[in-house]
């Protein structure tokens, strides 16, 4: 089998094979198939895209590329939760220990920052002590012992999406449904979860831009996943806006103890009822509205949050019920809105670009985050303004902030017009 021929077929717009699609992972893995073909194929798929039996294929190859986690000395259904990615998404760290309090176990692997978007690992990095390098065995005696753990990716976790995901950022094929839904599936295949609730970020601080493009990507991955024999589900949800009002990292850990007390932002907790609702439906738990009462109860209770503290101390972290051990950046800037009206929109990627420009996110892989610090939104869309008002503050380590000042300030538009809040949850994919 040649890797020509396979480029050849896919630039005509026909139909890969099994054969050809597995040919192509292993040998890419290997280093067989070189970059620059590679690149060749990324761009005939980018263009011709593929069915839904191609991209089912291309995620089982990724997902066998290298390690496949092995959940089975784990009891119960492994209902795992994904999100696509935005700004102030700390939904994770709500989600999973409410669902962890109903017994049903949570063996979770997340990621660092990416581009614009905020990482579950480095928010949890910013507990003093908190580790996410944990042995297998470590990992899953915690989900055994308190049905909750979460670590970081293996190295050898699906390489061949971490070598293809590098070629598709320098050759313009990021911007795939096929591509998109296999990286994203691939990784939970892997992952050994038997379900999986999606989380797809749709508007301004998401990757996918358009509803029109969340839904495709949405239905893409719950066909996936169905072709694979796992539950899935994908909630498509508004990132017009930053989710809650905190961006950052220690701030963001101490909104998830505010959320998990019942204080939490209406956003924020909404979404995370309805997630934690549709991992535990998955996870054979009841009817949908008898579950959602109990998870509301859930976090009433303070059952909810004591799981929480009880996966932090487990993992070696260090954290006070109300946050006050985390260290926040002390010179806080408030920033007027300049303007007289009604929030219209937010550019929300400019707020996390804001965040990362400050310190609290990656412009380099190798850079060093600064937890302390953040920013705090204090006007959302609907919101009414004057030249006055404070849209937003930061909390920086910065002398010169004026650049960081001037992208949050011009994220915002205004209307004289009243503007409807949006619903945080626009459709659910089953």
């Amino acid at each position: 089998m040649r890797i020509y021929d396979t480029i050849a077929k896919k630039r005509d717009g026909l139909t890969l094979t099994d054969e050809e699609i597995e040919f192509f992972v292993e040998e890419f893995v290997k280093g067989n198939v070189t970059d620059y073909q590679a690149s060749a194929l990324l761009m005939a798929i980018y263009i011709r895209g593929m069915d839904i039996k191609e991209t089912s294929c291309l995620t089982k190859a990724m997902a066998h590329s290298g390690d496949m986690v092995d959940l089975s000395k784990i009891n119960g259904i492994k209902v795992d939760k994904h999100s696509t990615g935005g700004v102030g998404d700390k939904t994770t760290l709500i989600v999973a220990p409410i669902v962890a309090s109903f017994g049903v176990p949570v063996a979770k692997m997340s990621g660092r920052g990416l581009g614009h978007s905020g990482g579950t690992i480095d928010k949890l990095e910013s507990i003093p002590g908190f580790r996410t390098a944990l042995s297998e065995e470590e990992f899953i005696n915690n989900v055994n012992s308190i049905n909750f753990a979460l670590a970081g990716q293996t190295g050898n976790l699906v390489p061949a999406d971490k070598k293809l995901y590098a070629l598709r950022d320098v050759t313009a094929t990021v911007e795939s449904v096929p591509l998109i839904a296999s990286s994203v599936m691939s990784k939970k295949i892997a992952g050994g979860a038997d379900a999986i609730v999606l989380d797809v970020k749709c508007g301004s601080g998401a990757f996918m831009k358009t509803l029109g493009d969340a839904t495709t990507l949405a239905k893409a991955m719950v066909q996936i996943g169905t072709e694979l024999n796992r539950k899935t589900v994908a909630l498509i949800t508004n990132m017009n806006e930053p989710l809650g009002e905190y961006v950052g990292n220690s701030v963001e850990i101490k909104e998830v103890l505010t959320t998990l007390k019942g204080n939490g932002p209406e956003d924020l907790t909404t979404l995370c009822v309805e997630l934690a609702t549709h991992m535990l439906i998955l996870a054979g738990k009841g009817s949908e509205e008898e579950i959602r009462e109990k998870v509301k109860e859930k976090i009433k209770n303070g059952e909810a949050l004591d799981k929480f503290m009880e996966f932090v101390k487990a993992q070696g972290g260090t954290l006070d019920i109300d946050g006050t051990n985390l260290k926040v950046a002390s010179n806080t800037i408030k920033i007027k809105a300049g303007h007289k009206g009604y929030v219209k929109a937010i550019d929300t990627e400019a707020i996390g670009i804001a965040t990362v420009l400050m310190g609290g996110g990656r412009l380099k892989k190798e850079d060093t985050i600064d937890y302390s610090v953040g920013l705090k939104i204090n006007k959302k869309i609907g919101d009414y303004v004057d030249e006055d008002t404070d849209i937003a503050e930061i909390y920086t380590n910065k002398e010169d902030n004026e650049e960081i000042i001037n992208k949050i300030q011009t994220a915002y538009n205004y209307s004289d017009e009243l503007v409807k809040k949006s619903d945080i949850i626009y459709n659910i994919i089953k």
